[in-house]
């Protein structure tokens, strides 16, 4: 059973970290998104759940205007082969989260450490990072440092890496 977003809450609570989440109409696009713009401070996020020709899963997790470029990436990530998205049923397996959710604090539910966390290093530069709390019906705002602390709380190393362009 998937982690709720109040599990997420209570988890990041329980490691002392302090977030902000702002509650709006489900959003599906960075589009979609824009409309914030002003109303929540700091870099917003977009995530892509891709997979390599050998069944290696990665969450990567840029700022929403990066571009990145699908057909190389792959030599950044020391992945086999081109990247392609993986399965809505992968995502949810593995992140608890459906397509159109995808975020950076699903994986609280890969307790199997299925998933690799890759950063974009530009993203990285913001002192407040924002993501979807699970479902995309709200935003949280969560300091880097604090980011850091959560992937760590949940066995997950991120790799911060230049993958936008």
């Amino acid at each position: 059973m998937p982690k709720t977003p109040d599990d997420l809450m209570r988890h990041l609570a329980e490691l002392g970290i302090e977030v902000s989440t702002y509650g709006h109409p489900p959003l599906f696009t960075v589009e979609e998104s824009r409309g914030l713009r002003g109303k929540i401070p700091g870099a917003h996020t977009k995530n892509l759940f891709l997979k390599d020709r050998k069944g290696r899963y990665f969450l990567l997790t840029v700022a929403e205007d990066a571009r990145v470029d699908l057909k190389a990436i792959h030599h950044t990530l020391g992945a086999s082969g081109r990247l392609s998205f993986g399965s809505a049923e992968r995502l949810e397996a593995f992140l608890g989260v459906a397509p159109g959710s995808v975020t950076v604090f699903g994986v609280i539910n890969d307790d199997l450490r299925q998933v690799t966390v890759v950063l974009d290093e530009q993203l990285m530069e913001s002192d407040v990072i924002n993501a979807h709390p699970l479902h995309n019906e709200a935003t949280t705002s969560i300091r880097r440092s604090d980011l850091l602390r959560f992937l760590r709380s949940t066995g997950h190393e991120p790799l911060i890496l230049k993958v936008s362009q």
